[in-house]
């Protein structure tokens, strides 16, 4: 993350710079004219440096502005926008280095190019504020970027997951029980377990745990599963074993102060994971998973009983290792979340890799296509009076559609795993998990189960809003938005042919 004084100093170099272009000076020029050396100039613009009063004074003189609009985050029109970007709040906690994005080449980008660039930030501050979003939406639509760009697998905590068995004297491939893991955490880091304070205190799933760090206390929620359960105390050891910090304290993040805190969180995420389900073992199984001629829910239940994982932990794991292993990247995670009327449903999570899939969210307040296999589960969840895990999977085939993100799209299909469990949180709510894989001729080759002819096979779409479907069994709202754009179509057409 950027310190103040960074800020300080990239915002005095930016101006510098941006002066010395406008009034086309060359850095030997600006060097001349002031006294101080080319080099120096250099380091200034880069955000190396800062330089003392009478420095200032110097270059001040020989750009011909005041002092005080040099120093302050006073600029021109054409100037402000940048300015704002490098002072702002995002730019302090969001760490560059991350996405390989060094802070001299960034002011050197909007120095070069400010009226490029400065139209580019206005353009998504307004899109920010027309979709009022906020800088949490940002740090997950971020989050979610930097999982894109290393193909959501992570060398480094997977080693630590294996680094970590071994100093902590874990026999291989012995399953984690919630002793072993409650008399670790004990022994190691002097963290006890509160089964019952929690839901004393809050009535809500929205807080499944919270880590009293100056009691060392993880207090659980009542009502947690085993798998739930473990997978908390393994992230727990996740930030203590990795030395996490900023951190939540929180199971799900109720406010996001940093994107710091939110990639620290992911990283524990993923090391519970790794712990949980272990790379080469996970590998053997895909891989006997995968060979099966037929479709069978049970294989992919067995794979889930066996870790004692929760759904999201499984198909979450599948996009670690599928991509890196398995050469499989284009694919996408979902998770609806819907009330007990299932009335709306919310789209609570995702992650797209490769590129940007359908399904995908969107803050238009349309409705999801009622034939996704995650939907029909939610349905059946709330009917079932069976308890066990709901798994169904369904090839989805979209048409050529338009996509409001990247314009025409062509055809694609889409294999679905989708799991939902029987009963609601105790809120009411109903939810899924759902993995897409692209069909594609890598994805024919590794899942002979592709070729079964009982496996499902449905057209879908985005949203009613913009579904062509015309004889939609499961429609709920008529297509506005297709309607819109083929009036629209229409009345071009018709004005073109004044032409004739």
């Amino acid at each position: 993350m950027l310190t103040e004084a960074d800020i300080i100093k990239l915002l005095f170099g930016f101006k510098l710079k941006y002066l010395r272009q406008n009034k086309g000076l060359s850095l030997e020029e600006l060097a001349t004219q002031s006294g101080l050396s080319k080099s120096y100039i250099h380091d200034l613009e880069k955000g190396k440096k800062y330089p003392k009063v009478a420095k200032i004074s110097t270059l001040a003189n020989a750009l011909e502005v005041e002092y005080d609009y040099l120093v302050s985050r006073r600029a021109s029109k054409r100037m402000q926008p940048v300015v704002d970007l490098l002072t702002s709040d995002l730019l302090k906690e969001f760490p560059l280095g991350e996405f390989g994005v060094s802070t001299d080449k960034l002011v050197e980008l909007l120095a070069n190019t400010p009226e490029k660039v400065n139209a580019f930030i206005e353009t998504i501050m307004n899109i920010t504020r027309h979709y009022q979003l906020d800088r949490e939406h940002l740090y997950f639509t971020a989050l979610r970027s930097y999982q894109n760009l290393h193909d959501n697998y992570f060398p480094e905590l997977e080693e630590a997951a294996s680094t970590c068995c071994k100093a902590l004297n874990i026999p291989s491939g012995q399953r984690l029980s919630l002793h072993i893991l409650e008399d670790l955490l004990k022994k190691v880091y002097a963290i006890s377990i509160d089964r019952e304070q929690l839901s004393q205190q809050l009535d809500s799933e929205n807080c499944r745990s919270y880590y009293a760090a100056n009691k060392k206390v993880i207090f659980l929620r009542k009502g947690l599963s085993t798998a739930q359960e473990r997978f908390i105390l393994c992230r727990e050891l996740g930030f203590q074993y990795l030395g996490l910090n900023p951190r939540p304290y929180e199971t799900r993040i109720l406010e996001v102060a940093d994107f710091e805190t939110l990639l620290n969180n992911f990283r524990a995420s993923y090391f519970a994971s790794a712990l949980v389900m272990n790379e080469e073992e996970m590998i053997r199984d895909i891989e006997i998973w995968s060979n099966e001629n037929i479709w069978n829910p049970n294989a992919l239940s067995a794979i889930l009983n066996k870790y004692e994982a929760t759904p999201e932990m499984l198909l979450q794991r599948l996009t670690n290792l599928l991509p890196h292993h398995f050469g499989l990247s284009d694919l996408f995670f979902i998770r609806l979340q819907a009330p007990e009327n299932l009335n709306h449903y919310r789209m609570t999570k995702e992650l797209h890799l490769s590129r940007l899939h359908s399904p995908y969210a969107n803050a238009l307040n349309e409705h999801y296509c009622r034939r996704w296999v995650s939907v029909n589960i939610i349905k059946q969840a709330r009917h079932t009076k069976q308890k066990d895990i709901l798994i169904q999977a369904q090839v989805s085939q979209y048409p050529d559609i338009a996509s409001p993100h990247y314009g025409r799209r062509s055809e694609a299909s889409y294999l679905c795993l989708s799991m939902a469990r029987t009963q609601a949180n105790s809120e009411g709510a109903y939810s899924s998990v759902t993995l897409g894989l692209q069909v594609n001729e890598p994805l024919r080759a590794r899942f002979r189960f592709l070729s079964d002819p009982n496996l499902a096979t449905r057209v879908v779409n985005t949203t009613c809003e913009r579904c062509s479907i015309s004889d939609c069994e499961a429609r709920v709202c008529p297509a506005s938005a297709l309607e819109e754009k083929t009036s629209s179509q229409k009345t071009l057409e018709l004005l073109r042919m004044l032409d004739y």
